[in-house]
């Protein structure tokens, strides 16, 4: 059978190319970890990719600012269908339909059973934790093509209850691979509650993921900080206040004006290493350091925003590491707590479905979901690139346009 994917070309684009049918096995290919490489996976299942989408974290490397190899089939946002269940695999049958979560996980080291399924410590060779199509982690092959193979699939991925119904609420149920979750644990680690005040910054899928959240968590007022006009207007959409860095970047004294007083009681950066200051500069310790001045003593920080150690694009050879110019003094000084790392998706995804399905959760018309064929995943890549308030939902088999 065919199988076409969106695989990195290695000069800041995609292209759509033939690939290998999944097996149940995990063959050598580009960014395959060599330990990793004939690992069987008869506790894994091959999937009809029904919608996977294209991820801020996919652009990063799309951008060069990573290790990416050329060929890297991209993807790690993925809804399917069952077509194959391995020998081992159990409670998963063909026909399901499951959100597969980003993080993959065994389910049997110490840090699943903990539930820290982000941090998996049989997966990836390199270091604790992997996801599908991308660098450095174990080489397990992307999900934006027409089939996947899943592993560990009992233990993973989350079977929605009626078909029929999961359709319907398709473009919804697509984020729980990723950026639902990630946007909900930014704002659940920022300890947002009832009445919570909070600061987001960043107004892109995750951002916008994660305002909706916090409102979801009850938070009393959601301000959203971001350069692009169009994406402050889709957080407003929704009920957001919202702050343009471009035009004034005293982010207290914008506060200021919303609330009364210069902070809020919780901050979640979603930007990442790329951010950019003021001057549009690229300073990727700014978001960090703003955050903490923004937020009160004693508040939380939700950092679902990616870091690298890696990073060949930086301005500086400490940023090349990783090494940042945090005001850690600072978040020291004001008690302030910090959570980082990948989310763990499990922890949330089951949670987040039910509100979805029970009508609770609008998380689509949150982050403006638009579908694209697969074979236009590069003009998609190109038009998130530039900054549209879209989260683009690739169509491999044209299940979704109608």
């Amino acid at each position: 059978m065919n199988n076409r994917a969106v695989a990195y070309t290695g000069n800041g684009g995609v292209k759509i190319t033939d690939i290998d049918f999944p097996e149940l096995v995990l063959k050598d290919g580009p960014g395959v970890n060599k330990l990793n490489v004939g690992r069987k996976c008869e506790h894994g299942v091959i999937l009809k990719v029904v919608s996977t989408n294209i991820c801020g974290s996919d652009q990063h490397m799309v951008r060069g600012r990573t290790t990416a190899p050329e060929g890297l089939v991209l993807g790690h946002e993925i809804t399917g269908e069952v077509i194959e269940a391995g020998r081992d695999v159990e409670f998963v049958k063909k026909g399901d339909l499951v959100s597969v979560p980003f993080n993959i996980a065994c389910g049997r080291c110490r840090n699943c059973k903990e539930g820290s399924t982000h941090i998996c410590l049989n997966v990836n060779p390199d270091r604790p934790g992997s996801a599908y199509g991308y660098v450095d982690m174990g080489g397990w092959v992307g999900g934006q093509s027409e089939y996947v193979m899943v592993p560990y699939a009992d233990f993973q991925v989350l079977k929605f209850p009626d078909k029929d119904q999961a359709m319907e609420k398709i473009l919804d149920l697509t984020m729980l691979s990723d950026i639902f979750p990630t946007g909900f644990h930014g704002a659940y680690t920022a300890g947002v509650r009832i009445g919570s005040t909070v600061y987001v910054a960043g107004a892109g899928p995750v951002g916008l993921a994660a305002a909706h959240s916090a409102q979801l968590l009850g938070a009393s007022v959601v301000i959203v900080g971001d350069f692009i006009e169009e994406r402050l207007a889709q957080a407003r959409s929704f009920g957001c206040e919202t702050i343009n860095i471009g035009e004034h970047d005293n982010i207290p004294e914008q506060i200021e004006q919303i609330l009364g007083v210069p902070e809020v009681d919780a901050a979640i950066d979603c930007v990442g290493f790329e951010a950019h200051g003021h001057r549009h500069e690229e300073a990727p310790a700014t978001v960090l350091n703003s955050i903490m001045e923004a937020t009160r003593a004693g508040g939380s920080l939700g950092i679902p925003g990616l870091y690298v150690t890696e990073d060949p694009g930086a301005a500086d050879e400490d940023s090349r590491q990783g090494a940042l110019k945090l005001n850690f003094g600072l978040g020291w000084a004001k008690a302030q707590t910090f959570v980082t790392g990948q989310t763990p998706v499990m922890k949330y995804h089951r949670g987040l479905m039910n509100s979805i399905l029970n009508g609770k959760a609008q998380i689509a018309n949150a982050v403006n979901a638009t579908v694209i064929k697969l074979e236009d995943a590069p003009k998609g890549y190109s038009e998130f690139d530039s900054g549209a308030a879209k989260k683009f939902v690739l169509d491999p088999h044209g299940l979704l346009q109608k």
